[in-house]
């Protein structure tokens, strides 16, 4: 049955991947040396590379699926130094010296943006735009007053903003900061590709990385057993997969959340919207393909693998916000993506570990990747090059002193792996193989034993064992997206058990009607 104009697509299609003439690259296929390898061609990956080729660096860029193909092109593409209501927060735990270098690290990456944008000449949607931050709750009133206390001493550019709201309901806070930025994400990315390559930097799509070996001059080996050699590696692909090292695993919370695009009655209102009520909701304006207005409407989070109802309802009550509030017209698009937040909730960016200076990572973005990740790549070029970097000890992932709510943080995400590892061996709903309708999935008994089953449109059914390839925890069935969720770290798998998302880098086990 056709899609109706008021209802949510069928299938997910992001706005951002809905884009001709992406350029294209091979796999690669033999062994190879760089100065730089770079694994993960999103948004900090792409950045570095440009950064670096640009100063001679020799680089090679692997990624597992396609360019752009990850977060960046399942964003809300804000470009935004307010991060929620977060600054007080920062103050308390880190300082006030260091919460102002985290203001400045994300102004810097914006500036980055406009002035790379206008240099290369890149088309790609920048608008300037201010940043809102609001509540509809009394409750939640002195918290922005302690917030704009900080914004205050911090000196960021904004302030009170109560009587700027153009939204179509009653707020009872609001917070500004001003001289923002929104875009099309993989449109200004993909930009960068023609100076990367015309700097000799060199691209390989559907190149995984399984390991890196090494410290003073560290490799990479891919899935495919070739090697890549070079001096200095960066792990920005996500979730880092050697997350074993570090033990990111352990310190690094997924969460999915979901957007539609929609066509409206009334005009989306000018500038960008984030709600800090629960659950929150973000809003900004955007332009189709062919210049219709569009609202993007973003919201639902909750921890990855553990929505523990019909995943397509995210959507909906999405869909109910927009139509209450605004009136929709249509839902061309709807995607969702996974955002990874750290104890501290300040991102890893620098050596992965303690004793590999020359071995990088970059993740926990805490889904404003669009700055976060190209202030990523802006210190880890100058990491690499051995350059001083103001930025380096705020971001630095060996930081050990574990405050009290990083350390409550760290025994709930951990507590809450072991619970999962457990109810997922014990805990299984009673459903047959043979119940399956045309298009669903679910954990299923065959011969006595639990497997994860899909039947497709065409009444053909996909099996796999529904044991995480990364840590052993046993996946979830997403029928929204139509794929496997680990509860535990948030490694995503296809219906027929190939990977989507990491950490995990092996696929899970394909089964046959035997």
């Amino acid at each position: 049955m056709a899609d109706s104009p008021h209802h949510v697509p069928r299938y997910p299609k992001s706005l951002w991947r809905d884009i001709q003439g992406l350029p294209e690259f091979p796999a690669l296929a033999g062994d190879f040396e760089a100065d730089v390898t770079i694994v993960g061609a999103g948004t900090t990956g792409l950045t570095a590379a440009y950064l670096l080729s640009k100063q001679g660096v020799k680089v090679a860029l692997i990624e597992a699926g396609r360019i752009l193909d990850g977060t960046t092109g399942y964003t809300t593409a804000k470009i935004s130094s307010q991060h929620g209501v977060m600054y007080d927060d920062l103050i308390t735990n880190f300082g006030l010296e260091k919460a102002r270098l985290y203001y400045e690290a994300n102004e810097e990456a914006l500036a980055f943006i406009r002035n790379t944008a206008e240099e290369l000449n890149i088309d790609c949607d920048l608008t300037t735009e201010n940043a809102y931050a609001y509540t509809t709750e009394n409750k939640s009133v002195s918290k922005f007053e302690k917030e704009l206390k900080a914004y205050q001493d911090i000196g960021i550019n904004g302030g009170e903003a109560l009587n700027e709201i153009e939204l179509p309901y009653s707020v009872e806070a609001a917070l500004v900061i001003r001289n923002q930025a929104q875009f099309h994400p993989v449109k200004f990315f993909a930009g960068l590709v023609p100076s990367i390559e015309e700097n000799g930097g060199r691209i390989f799509e559907q190149t995984r990385a399984a390991k890196v070996k090494g410290s003073k001059n560290p490799s990479i080996e891919t899935t495919e057993g070739h090697t890549i050699n070079s001096r200095h590696v960066i792990v920005s692909s996500h979730f880092p997969f050697n997350d074993e090292e570090g033990l990111y695993f352990s310190r690094l919370h997924a969460e999915r959340s979901y957007t539609l695009a929609v066509t409206t009655e009334k005009k989306p209102p000018k500038g960008m919207y984030l709600s800090v009520d629960s659950p929150g909701k973000s809003l900004r304006y955007a332009k189709s393909s062919e210049g219709d207005d569009l609202m993007i409407l973003g919201g639902e989070g909750h921890t990855a693998g553990k929505n523990k109802e019909n995943t397509f309802n995210n959507y909906e009550r999405l869909r109910e916000y927009g139509e209450k509030h605004f009136g929709i017209t249509s839902i061309p698009y709807r995607w969702s993506a996974q955002d990874l937040i750290t104890l501290d909730k300040v991102p890893y960016i620098g050596p992965a570990v303690t004793g590999k200076p020359n071995v990088f990572v970059a993740t926990g973005y805490a889904k404003w990747g669009m700055s976060n990740g190209v202030a990523a790549a802006l210190l880890l070029s100058d990491l690499v090059q051995e350059k001083n970097n103001r930025f380096a000890d705020l971001f630095d992932p060996r930081r050990t002193k574990l405050k009290k709510a990083d350390a409550l943080s760290f025994f709930k995400e951990n507590m809450d792996v072991g619970k999962e590892m457990i109810a997922g061996k014990l805990h299984r709903k009673d459903q047959k193989l043979e119940d399956l309708e045309n298009d669903e999935g679910a954990l299923v008994t065959q011969k006595g034993k639990k497997i994860g089953a899909y039947k497709d449109e065409n009444g053909h059914t996909h099996m796999v064992s529904t044991t995480c390839t990364h840590m052993g925890c046993d996946v979830e069935w997403n029928n929204a997206e139509r794929s496997w969720d680990c509860p535990c770290h948030g490694s995503r798998f296809s219906y027929d058990g190939s990977i989507l998302e990491g950490p995990a880098v092996t696929p899970l086990k394909k089964l046959d009607n035997n």
